[in-house]
């Protein structure tokens, strides 16, 4: 995966998915990691993780925080904080 794309903090979010080839997002305050298969992107509403196939980046605004991708998307969703997750798995591998 690719590295951290830090974008500014922005109000409103939305998704537009258009045949399931082409994906409009707004309010993404930054993308984590990406690569063809996965994007991984923190919002205004929480982290989205997108899957599919042949996934690449068509426009990047980060000025207003938009991300245009194009693909094959097969699932999306709304996930929990990454970082928590990560320290929740360190504490509960320290106590075992």
């Amino acid at each position: 995966m690719e590295s951290v794309m830090d974008l500014n903090n922005y109000g409103s979010h939305e998704i537009k998915v258009v045949d399931r080839s082409m994906i409009n997002l707004s309010g993404i305050n930054k993308i984590v990691s990406f690569d063809d298969q996965e994007f991984l992107m923190e919002s205004n509403m929480g982290t989205i993780l997108l899957k599919g196939e042949n996934l690449e980046i068509v426009k990047l605004d980060t000025h207003d925080g938009n991300v245009k991708i194009k693909g094959n998307l097969n699932s999306f969703a709304y996930i929990e904080s990454i970082k928590k997750n990560k320290e929740e798995s360190l504490i509960s591998k320290l106590f075992k």
